[in-house]
């Protein structure tokens, strides 16, 4: 239920049939948030040490990531009101950019901690860009205001985000925000110029089509699309009126939110997929910079639909505890969801959904009426070759499933072994209703091979191609089996995937080659609370024995514990494996056995025949063909 800290505004159903919220129900949910997080401000107003356990980066940083992230909600929030400030937000960050900055690097309570490389508590580095886009948005209010003094010790510390390392991937836009900042107060010079166009530069190498970018030079194609790479970019080209970076990056997003915008289930739940969930709502940062800068395939009243879907499935989850503040978690609390660098006040990058108050109060955003999500129209499948994503959305339960075939967690410079499996990138699908099973537990929706007492993991992944057709969609990849135990690699052991989607069925192909003598195979479904509402299937249909239930005891981060079922098979040399599997909210639903009506296997060929329509699906490896005719 929503936090009794938050007091929201009735809801109105006229103007927004689906959610009842308003544009005033998103300045109340910014003004309540920051409210319950200034009660834990430093005296100065530097920092806001919110309670908790603190970040691999330490107290002081976690200090100030309070200071920077809430600094961009109340930013949003002052600058899409033309400057009205009934809380006098401002006037507290004003005070503790003054605190802050007064002897950055001193070990006080106060002073800010200085910018360095990333591998050297690099976190001020992420926080200098909120700092930087906050000062830009209010600075008729706030920086213009300021004393000379304060505003040269303030760039004295943000021009350390220009010279110094950041991490190799989205970082390298905190500096391009910084910079952005500067030139636009008149402090431009050489250096911010060079910060800016390698931050631009490295983006057309990370873009990789359909809309996506990598997160740095590997394969990592996760939320940070929506919250970061889109954002900054086409947030600055709004901001400083730049027609032909608006347009380059414009479009870029547009296209995005062809496909990002299926990825909201019919509750308002974004995709839980990628690391960094725990910034919620945030998710929608894209479709309000869409909506704002109109760079966006999505209607206004969808695109409210979109954005004010998520933050009430958050808000009515529990994400705002009793006390106001943003959780770790997801609903709530959820130690999986977290990453080494999450502290108390990481949640706030949520901060960044409030970018839609940027639209002011008569814009189509908030004055059409609401229209249905994506996920709401008929059931939909959507293919993305580039990132190696399969989207499968259907229309009773409002699920939205995202089958992966092309993102991982692996770094370029990082060879086929190198960490473990990540729970929140390697499994083969994702969904709006459910969560990965933790690593200490079972990993749900996932091809392993288990030798020599070693079940294998899924760490890099090479995408094999995807497509679609009318009411159906595929996506191919193949991987290394690595096992966490013993030798990590078999020689010549390799597992190529295919999934094939239509309604909410999920057809999941492996060809096992070099299988060892006395391996075994097991394949796993969703990880679902069978005393609840979504329900998971898996049925074998070649070469799996029946299946067995496992339990996973610390569950998801929808629910506290969890079962999954599993099958398993003997393998040795090349052997392929077909099983059927759904999930599903379908309150009366067909049984999986009776949704085909014959499997024939011809070598590394399977045809498939649907009870349904008699339709066939056809999966042919080496070459890879897949086809589905009526």
């Amino acid at each position: 239920m929503t936090s009794s800290f938050l007091e929201l505004p009735p809801e109105d159903r006229g103007a927004s049939p689906y959610t009842g919220y308003t544009r005033a129900h998103w300045e109340a949910a910014a003004d309540g948030l920051l409210d319950a997080a200034w009660k834990w401000s430093t005296p100065g107003c530097a920092m806001l040490d919110l309670p908790g356990r603190p970040s691999g980066s330490g107290v002081r940083s976690d200090g100030l990531e309070g200071y920077a992230r809430t600094f961009l909600t109340a930013a949003f929030r002052v600058a899409g009101a033309e400057g009205k400030d009934p809380h006098n937000w401002l006037e507290r960050y004003a005070d503790g950019l003054r605190s802050g900055t007064r002897a950055a690097g001193r070990d006080d309570a106060e002073s800010w901690p200085l910018i360095r490389d990333h591998t050297v508590f690099g976190q001020p580095m992420v926080e200098s860009a909120s700092v930087a886009i906050g000062l830009r948005l209010t600075r008729p209010w706030l920086w213009d205001r300021l004393d000379p003094g304060t505003q040269d010790r303030a760039e004295e510390w943000l021009r350390d985000a220009l010279r110094h390392t950041p991490a190799p991937n989205n970082w390298y836009l905190f500096p391009f925000s910084v910079a952005g900042f500067l030139e636009s107060v008149g402090r431009g010079d050489a250096e911010t110029a060079r910060a800016r166009q390698r931050a631009l530069d490295l983006l057309e190498g990370w873009y990789r089509g359909d809309g996506w970018y990598a997160d740095g030079d590997g394969r990592a194609f996760d939320h940070y699309n929506g919250w970061a790479l889109h954002l900054y970019p086409v947030l600055d080209a709004h901001l400083s009126g730049d027609a032909e970076l608006a347009a380059h990056y414009g479009a870029r997003l547009r296209e995005h939110l062809e496909s990002f915008g299926l990825m909201f289930g019919a509750d308002g739940a974004p995709m839980h997929f990628g690391r960094s969930l725990t910034y919620r709502f945030a998710a929608g940062a894209a479709v309000g910079m869409g909506a704002v800068s109109g760079h966006t395939p999505l209607s206004p009243g969808t695109s409210r639909r979109l954005i004010s879907g998520s933050l009430r499935y958050f808000l009515d989850r529990g994400a705002a505890g009793d006390d106001g503040l943003l959780s770790l978690g997801w609903h709530g609390p959820h130690d999986a969801t977290l990453q080494m660098y999450s502290g108390p006040s990481s949640p706030y990058w949520a901060s960044k959904a409030f970018v839609a108050l940027l639209a002011p109060a008569e814009h189509p955003l908030w004055t059409a009426e609401e229209e249905p999500a994506p996920s709401e129209g008929p059931d939909s499948v959507l293919s993305l070759p580039a990132p190696g994503l399969l989207l499968q959305s259907t229309r009773p339960d409002g699920i939205v499933r995202l089958h992966n075939h092309g993102s991982d967690h692996v770094r370029p410079h990082e060879g086929e072994t190198a960490g473990i499996s990540d729970p929140l990138y390697a499994r083969l699908a994702y969904s709006t209703a459910s969560g990965p099973t933790s690593a200490g537990n079972t990993a749900d929706n996932h091809l392993s091979l288990r030798v020599g007492g070693s079940r294998s993991a899924r760490v890099r992944i090479r995408p094999m191609g995807a497509g679609h057709g009318e009411g159906w969609g595929w996506a191919a990849s193949w991987h290394v089996p690595v096992f966490p135990a013993g030798a990590p690699t078999v020689p010549g052991l390799r597992v190529e995937s295919v999934t094939v989607v239509r309604g909410r069925y999920e057809l999941r192909v492996h060809r096992v080659l070099g299988a060892p003598a006395g391996a075994r195979a097991e394949q796993t479904g969703w990880a679902t609370d069978p005393r609840g509402e979504v329900r998971s299937s898996l049925h074998g249909l070649h070469g799996w024995e029946e299946p067995e239930e496992v339990r996973a005891p610390e569950g998801t981060a929808y629910t506290r514990w969890a079962v999954l079922p599993r099958l398993g098979a003997d393998v040795e040399g090349t052997r392929l494996l077909v099983a059927l599997a759904s999930l599903t909210a379908e309150a009366a639903s067909r049984p999986l056995a009776a949704a085909v009506s014959g499997v024939n296997v011809d070598g590394d060929t399977v045809e498939v025949a649907w009870a349904e329509d008699g339709s066939v699906t056809r999966v042919s490896f080496a070459p890879l063909e897949v086809t589905h005719s009526s």
